[in-house]
């Protein structure tokens, strides 16, 4: 849920596809794309960015707060990450924190 309360988003696994509702349950956005396979886990930050897991891609996007583009590849197999199904981001250390499945260790990787 966004930290206004005015949007709730979600993910169909299967589909590849983060659905961005409205409070009433109207649908604002479906994303979609090619970096993101099987998304897992949705985290917003203070700032109302959208962080999405793609477990089968290996990789963590940040969308927009409409739910409508994405605005960076923070991490990807490049960095290590195999199956990430959870996200978190911590204002206080600049980090994404990544939790991976089958895996009791997480990671972490600075952002600016």
């Amino acid at each position: 849920m966004s930290h206004t309360g005015d949007k709730l988003y979600i993910t169909s696994p299967s589909n590849h596809k983060l659905y961005t509702l409205a409070r009433d349950g109207t649908l604002l956005a479906v994303f979609t794309d090619p970096e993101l396979k099987y998304l897992q886990n949705v985290y917003v930050t203070p700032a109302g960015q959208v962080l999405v897991c793609g477990m089968l891609s290996h990789t963590i996007l940040q969308v927009d707060s409409e739910g409508k583009r994405k605005l960076a590849t923070l991490v990807s197999v490049r960095d290590g990450v195999g199956r990430p199904c959870s996200v978190c981001y911590s204002s206080t250390t600049s980090a994404i924190i990544v939790g991976l499945l089958g895996d009791d260790n997480i990671m972490v990787f600075r952002v600016e």
